[in-house]
């Protein structure tokens, strides 16, 4: 339970207080009405004893009574009606609230830390007032009147006779069987008359006279004179006199009720008008004492005839309203005709009444009753002395409650001696002697028992327990089961609630002040039951204080118990209560995961609140049911959405101009907002497909991002010779949480602001927005001059400026993510700041209705029936990344600016917009295909330096220099062919065609970008509005599989603009390549050396094609139709296929070999061209030749070998030995080195569809060395195997860059000339010599020095076995010297001794660079074996 004021020790006995009846007549209560008082209300500050109190017991021992009290009230002769007295209870309760600004105490329990009121002073205004409000019972005498004070006033003609009057009225009311109320205590009830007398207006000779009467009719212990109104009734007196009577009045003072008006008063006394104003007559509270006097029946006549179950603490339908109970009106003061000396008057009257009449009445009626009880007991002469004998004596068992059968009817006659010692045991009470009390209320509680009467002895156990509690000097413990079985009586047995809960109050706060909270809280709930909910709610909220109480606090059952009270209060209409208790519970709650607990809570605190017009705490409440992860059903999602709606509804009524409110739903996800700067893609149209650019539908792709990037960087260090601009930043169109956002991004005017806002719908029911658009604001900007910007003043909401874009209807489903894509329209350059978006929130009706009520019906709008919305915004908030990049923002937590809903709008720029038409989206490997593209300026300003860059240059060329102007031939028409084709004579198949073109044509050049195209328009400007269609050639790529080819447009205004240097439009190639031919080519030096200058070498170009083609792309055949090559120094010269057939066919899987010869071009011509200058040589395997150094074949032949002339190219440098020596390395490698490039151009047969279609494309291989295989694809690289790993340093040996083998034996060609067989007749001439000349040619552009060794190597018997043994003769050794590229014979003889076979090729060859010191000095190898074949004739 929670503190109280004061403790149980002065709660019991100010609730048990001897009560004393005042009846006064009609001129007394006048007089005392002057001061807007009655006369019992006139002397209740006075009535408490602040010195002790002194009397004598039944032994003649003296007792002390500390802070005695006495309550005297009028008479009133019906008990009150329960409704009048619950109506009291529920205005007292209300009425109390916690103080404003009360600091609550801070408990912390494990990790709650709640603020808990720890007072709760409604609950103990509310039991005060219940115990004093309990109305008079037959079983018990504890509100049974003692005495009964007599008023008369000195004014009246005749008081004595008054007196008597009111002496008979008295004794006619007590005793008379027509009034059963009130209950009076003995039969002889003190009368004590009282002779008002009023100083400022009445006659004191008089008033003495009359008391001087009164004393010898009544004694001077019977009478007394009190005087009053010393001062007549003025405002304006100086004197400020203390009003001791507010604090008891202004809490509960009721007005006289209509409602409960339903019959004439009973009062009595003379009733006059005045009868009227007696609004506090009545019951004995001293405190609460307030109800008027015309209460009816009571229903809780505790005698046979009353029905025991009628309660009047029944259920409280009985709703407080403010109006009804009233404080007294501040205007009026109390006593205003009493001076401080009236005061101290009526304190000593009221002394003078105890001392002389009250107490020694009671001291005398407890000793009649202790000799009564003696004499009829038969017992010794006190009963103090009889006490142990009681105790000590047999005792009889007590039989369990259930067992007794319900006598709660039983009724004692008023003398019989059981009644006796409990009106003893009562008046001991009253006078705080409990020892005697205690002993009485034992007795009489055996007694009881023993005639099974059961509301009697509940009362007698009550009463012992808390006897035994407040005896001093505890000696014995507190019987707590006596209160148990009291309580189980009154509340089972005599169905009587009131005493019941009379019980439970006590003994909680007794359990309470010995700890034993776990016990009062059990106590307390378990009178908590359905026939009042005030009463249930007030003792569960003190069961949850004993919960928090406990020496291990119990938090959640402290909340659990706090929710029930908020709900039983809500019931009994206290709705601030219920509130309070609700916000209590709700910090145990809060957070926890108790997420349907917290719903609940929350939900009922936004009804609370609405109820008491908090509206802001209603709105807080419900939003919070809203934005949590709520696990409540669809249906109950619904209801608490358009409560929510409903209160929302009626705030913003109350404020119409207000702000716009925040809403908390749907969610808005602010990092995932994506920014759009341009119009949306136009979708393909035919043949004709947009650019695909940037559109919100792309997923972010960190890779791809990287490299548009680097598309742009290459492409804007192109345009700036080669640097890239320190102001450079790349284009970003789509702004994200990806991309870069700590500058402010420029917007174009006229151009649309597309926000992608993400929202997210966390309920199972949908959400409709409506109206849904941005809120921004904008400062325009005048742009005067270069760099003078002139400022506006903030623009809001004007659609000249800036057009806004509004969606009239956006529904996402329960639970659903959605995004919302919302268009600004930029007229006018400025600065913009895009702040959040603003919308009606509302939910569709369904045909579901919730919680049984049915939606009202809704507004329809459009396809969605709009229940009811509130119109609300909501923020975007970006935080940006957190900055990492200094030691400060390391250690500290700080987050940079995140600008992407701050755009900047700058001035007009020119916007492109590119269309392909024809553009394939499959391919064979190397097919080349023709399409076009469509270049538009959609804006108002002109563009050029349209450039376009991308990673796989060798995919597409615009055609060279030239191949704008060249018509395309009429063949090449008919056959729809992509290339530029003549028609050529028959003769001359196997022939090369020569033509020469240079790369620069081609923009491909040493040191140059080949990745970035500059785009051929007509005048190198696009004007607005006009379009230009350029061809575009396509080659499918070699690799197999499907690929991704980006293009970035670059271009630029004609007019320079300070903010925007450049735009970029970007388009993503998807493109399917399947496989088409397989190519392998290999050169070898040719061993015949003749040529028609008689000088150079020639060589062999051997040609595999394979169709590696799978039927699935419906490929008939390939045919091969012809092969050229390019070259600066090559070319080729014929085919040399021994096949006759000139068709070359291949059909799937087949395999074609090809043969060409190869020679050095012409001298002259090589000498005029510049080192760009290719020599194209065609072989044609057909009547129609195609032009590979025109477009397209050239274009994609120079991008195949961009890759080879991008390679730096060396620069000589001074000569030290180690640069000398590396040259020669160098010099001796480029003896192998060919630079021969051949092209395969072929047709395939596709049919499709029963129509045949024929494609063509080109293949590509780029021989440089000899011997050497080159493949047409890229050959996949083996992963290299795992080695061991070491765990030693090498030593650092440096590398000697000394040739390969391989590079040395092509420094010299050497080549034996001799006759095939050879006859010599052996029988003749023994010895059969053969003329042979070797010749030497050296093949590199250095003197050589070479030595010609003819020993044999190799004596092994195998070798002589294998070639014969042959012998050179002559010279066996010589030593040249060949300049560069001269060719040397030497004729040398060889002798044979038998006929066979010979392999001549045992020359060994040495050679070194003539300048050179060091001698690289290998084997020359002879490339193939020389055969002679010796016949004997």
């Amino acid at each position: 339970m929670a503190q109280c004021v004061q403790s149980v020790q002065e709660l019991i006995p100010d609730s048990f207080v001897p009560c004393v009846a005042a009846l006064c007549s009609d001129e007394a209560e006048r007089l005392t009405r002057r001061n807007h008082l009655s006369f019992a209300e006139l002397l209740k500050p006075f009535s408490r004893f602040t010195s002790e109190v002194h009397m004598r017991d039944p032994n003649n021992q003296l007792h002390i009574i500390k802070n005695l009290k006495i309550t005297v009230s009028n008479i009133i002769t019906q008990p009150p009606q329960p409704g009048a007295i619950r109506k009291l209870l529920s205005d007292v309760v209300s009425a109390s609230q916690p103080a404003e600004g009360l600091v609550a105490n801070v408990i912390t329990v494990g990790d709650y830390d709640l603020n808990i009121s720890a007072t709760t002073p409604w609950f103990e205004s509310y039991r005060e007032t219940f115990l004093q409000s309990m109305p008079a019972s037959d079983h018990e005498f504890l509100n049974h009147y003692l005495a009964c004070m007599l008023v008369a006033s000195s004014s009246e003609a005749e008081p004595v006779e008054q007196f008597s009057k009111l002496s008979q009225e008295q004794h006619r009311i007590q005793h008379n069987s027509d009034y059963s109320y009130p209950k009076w205590f003995i039969p002889n009830t003190l009368k004590y008359y009282v002779l008002l007398h009023d100083v400022s207006a009445g006659d004191e000779q008089r008033a003495d006279s009359i008391y001087e009467e009164m004393k010898q009719k009544y004694g001077t212990q019977g009478c007394y004179l009190l005087k009053i109104n010393s001062r007549t009734s003025n405002r304006a007196s100086d004197e400020q006199i203390p009003d001791p009577w507010s604090q008891y009045l202004q809490k509960n003072s009721i007005q006289n009720q209509e409602s409960y008006e339903d019959g004439p008063f009973t009062i009595t006394s003379n009733k006059n008008s005045d009868s009227n104003l007696l609004s506090l007559d009545g019951l004995d509270n001293e405190v609460k004492d307030g109800l008027p006097n015309n209460f009816r029946a009571h229903s809780l006549q505790l005698d046979q005839s009353s029905d025991p179950s009628n309660s009047f603490d029944g259920p409280d339908h009985t709703k407080p309203s403010s109006h009804e109970t009233k404080k007294i009106n501040t205007g009026i003061i109390h006593g205003a005709c009493l001076t401080l000396t009236d005061h101290d008057r009526i304190r000593q009257f009221i002394q003078e009444f105890t001392f002389r009449g009250l107490l020694p009445h009671i001291e005398k009626t407890i000793r009649q009753l202790n000799d009564q009880l003696i004499s009829r007991k038969g017992l010794s002469r006190s009963l103090f002395s009889a006490t142990k004998k009681w105790f000590s004596g047999s005792k009889v068992p007590e039989k369990s409650i259930n067992e007794l059968k319900n006598t709660s009817g039983l009724q004692y006659p008023p003398e019989a001696p059981e009644l006796q010692i409990r009106k003893m045991a009562d008046l001991c009470f009253l006078v705080q002697h409990y020892d005697l009390a205690y002993s009485c209320y034992h007795t009489a509680k055996k007694d009881f028992l023993n005639d099974q009467a059961m509301l009697y002895a509940a009362g007698a156990l009550e009463m012992a327990a808390v006897s035994a509690f407040l005896q001093p000097g505890a000696p014995r413990p507190y019987p707590a089961h006596y209160m148990d079985t009291a309580i189980q009586t009154y509340r089972d047995i005599c169905k009587n609630m009131v005493l019941a809960e009379r019980c439970v109050l006590l003994s909680a706060e007794i359990l309470k002040s010995q700890s034993k909270y776990s016990e009062a809280a059990a106590l307390l709930i378990r009178l908590t039951s359905e026939d009042s909910d005030l009463r249930s709610a007030l003792l569960l909220e003190q069961a949850a204080h004993c919960f928090i109480n406990m020496k291990n606090p119990m938090v959640r059952k402290y909340a659990f118990h706090m929710i029930l009270a908020g709900h039983r209060f809500s019931k009994a209409g206290q709705k601030k209560h219920a509130l309070r208790c609700y916000c209590q519970a709700m910090q145990v709650y809060k957070g926890k995961g108790w997420s349907l607990a917290e719903d609940h809570i929350n939900f009922t605190i936004g009804r609370q609140s609405y109820t008491l017009r908090q509206l802001d705490n209603a709105v807080s409440a419900f939003r919070h049911i809203l934005i949590n992860e709520s696990k409540q059903s669809a249906a109950q999602q619904g209801a608490f959405l358009r409560e929510y709606l409903y209160v929302y509804k009626n705030v913003s009524h109350l404020s119409p101009d207000g702000p716009l409110p925040q809403l908390p739903l749907p969610y808005i996800n602010s990092s995932a907002t994506r920014v759009f700067f341009g119009h949306d893609r136009r979708p393909a149209d035919g043949e004709k497909q947009a650019a695909t650019h940037i559109s919100l539908d792309q997923e972010y792709d960190s890779e791809s991002s990287q490299q548009w990037r680097e598309l742009e960087e290459q492409v804007v260090a192109v345009v700036n010779k080669g640097i890239i601009p320190s102001n450079f930043h790349p284009t970003q169109y789509c702004l994200s949480s990806y991309s870069d956002n700590s500058r402010f991004p420029l917007a174009v005017v006229e151009e649309p602001i597309t926000v992608e806002v993400a929202f997210r719908n966390p309920l199972k029911v949908p959400l409709l927005l409506t109206d849904l658009s941005l809120l921004w604001k904008f400062q325009p900007k005048h742009f005067i001059g270069k760099d003078n910007e002139e400022s506006k003043e903030l623009v809001t909401g004007e659609p000249e400026m800036i057009g806004t874009e509004v969606i009239s209807e956006f529904l996402i489903n329960s639970e659903e993510s959605k995004v919302a894509r919302l268009k600004l329209f930029p007229h006018h350059v400025g600065e913009l700041h895009i702040l959040g978006v603003v919308y009606n929130l509302g939910t569709i009706q369904g045909s579901v209705t919730v919680d049984g009520i049915g939606g009202l019906p809704g507004c329809h709008t459009g396809k969605h029936s709009l229940n009811m919305s509130v119109r609300g915004r909501q923020d975007l908030e970006i935080q940006g990344p957190r900055l990492n990049n200094t030691k400060e923002e390391k250690t500290s937590i700080k987050y940079g600016p995140d600008r992407r809903l701050d755009p900047i709008i700058t001035e007009e720029m020119p916007l492109l917009e590119v269309f392909f038409i024809h553009f394939p989206t499959g391919l064979l490997c190397g097919e080349i295909q023709k399409a076009y593209v469509e270049f538009v300026n959609v804006s108002k300003c002109p563009l050029t330096g349209l450039k376009v860059v991308s990673k796989r240059p060798e995919f597409f060329t615009f055609g060279g220099n030239t191949a704008v102007l060249t018509p395309l031939s009429p063949s090449a028409s008919e056959n729809c062919s992509a290339y530029k084709t003549v028609v050529t004579d028959s003769t001359s198949v196997c022939t090369a065609l020569i033509s020469a073109a240079s790369s620069v044509d081609f923009g491909i050049g040493i040191g140059s970008q080949p990745e970035v195209i500059p785009v051929p328009l007509p005048d190198a400007v696009l004007l607005p509005g006009a379009s230009v269609q350029l061809p575009m050639w396509l080659r499918g790529p070699d690799e197999e599989g499907v690929h991704e080819i980006n293009f970035l447009f670059y271009y630029e205004s004609v007019k320079k603009k300070p903010k925007i240097q450049h735009r970029i439009l970007r388009h993503t190639a998807i493109i399917c390549t399947s496989r088409s031919l397989n190519v392998r080519a290999t050169v070898y030096r040719s061993n015949s050396l003749e040529d028609e200058e008689g000088r150079g070498g020639n060589m062999l170009v051997f040609v595999d094609v394979e169709n590696i083609n799978t039927s699935e792309a419906g490929v008939k055949e390939f045919h091969i139709v012809q092969v050229s090559s390019s070259s600066k120094h090559w070319m080729l010269q014929k085919s040399v296929n021994l096949s006759e057939n000139k068709d070359a066919k291949l059909a799937s899987r087949e395999k074609g070999k090809f043969c060409f010869k190869a020679v050095r071009c012409k001298e002259k011509e090589a000498a005029t061209q510049s080192s760009e200058k290719y020599t194209f040589a065609d072989i044609l395997f057909g009547n129609e030749q195609i032009i590979s150094s025109a477009s397209p074949c050239a274009d994609f032949f120079y991008r195949s070998l961009s890759s080879e002339l991008k390679k730096p190219q060396t620069q000589p440098s001074a000569h030290t030995e180690k640069q000398s020596l590396e040259d020669a390395v160098r010099l001796i490698r480029k003896c192998s080195e060919v630079d021969l490039n051949i092209v395969i151009l072929w047709k395939a047969y596709v049919v499709e569809d029963s129509k045949q279609l024929i494609l063509e494309g080109q293949h590509h291989v780029i021989l440089n060395t000899i011997g050497k295989e080159a493949f047409s694809y890229p050959q996949k690289q083996e992963p290299p195997e795992m080695e061991l790993l070491k765990f030693v340093r090498p030593e650092n040996t440096t590398v000697s860059s000394r040739p390969s083998v391989e590079q040395l034996s092509s420094l010299i060609k050497m080549s034996l000339h001799y006759p095939e067989s050879f006859n010599h007749p052996f029988h003749q001439k023994s010895l059969c010599l053969v003329p042979v000349t070797l010749l030497l040619s050296n093949c590199s552009k250095a003197d050589v020095d070479v030595i010609v060794d003819l020993r044999h190597k190799t004596t092994s018997p195998e070798a002589l076995e294998i070639h014969g043994s042959f012998t050179w003769l002559g010279q066996t050794q010589y030593k040249l010297q060949l300049k560069s590229q001269e060719i040397h014979s030497l004729q040398l003889k060889a002798c044979f001794v038998h006929t066979g076979v010979y392999n001549l090729g045992t020359p060994r060859v040495f050679a070194k660079l003539s300048d050179q010191v060091t001698v690289f000095e290998t084997s020359q190898q002879n490339s193939m074996p020389a055969l002679i074949i010796i016949n004997n004739v």
